[in-house]
């Protein structure tokens, strides 16, 4: 999971893309046009628009929770408005759902808790290793 962070930092959508399934969605509560997208190329697009409002956008990677087939990631967003002087920082929770190394699906949460919850975990399925 690291990996495809450092990717969608760099942009690099075809390291992002590489253990992702053809279908892959993407699920967003929040934001101008919150909804899901299917396939990379409806996804691309999405984040590329949602980027294209900010001067700078990382995402950090805080923690991972692993159960199954699921893993929860706790995430701190650091982002500059387009022409604006100040980071806005975010913390949110991704679930994503693997199976057999393909990664068919991500929903993001506006706060942590429900993406454990959603996912049926909890912080005991805490997972430090720097593979996740």
């Amino acid at each position: 999971m690291r990996s495809v962070y450092q990717a969608l930092n760099c942009r690099d959508w075809d390291t992002a893309f590489r253990d992702m399934h053809q279908d892959f969605e993407l699920t967003t509560q929040l934001g101008p046009d919150p909804g899901t997208r299917r396939g990379r190329e409806r996804v691309t697009e999405f984040v590329e628009d949602y980027l294209a409002t900010f001067d700078a956008f990382i995402w950090e990677p805080e923690q991972f929770f692993e159960g199954g087939d699921q893993v929860v990631t706790f995430i701190r967003t650091r982002a500059l408005p387009r022409g604006g002087s100040v980071d806005l920082v975010v913390r949110n929770g991704w679930w994503w759902t693997i199976r057999d190394g393909v990664i068919l699906s991500v929903k993001s949460f506006p706060e942590p808790a429900r993406a454990l919850e959603a996912a049926g975990l909890s912080e005991q399925d805490a997972h430090a290793d720097s593979s996740a």
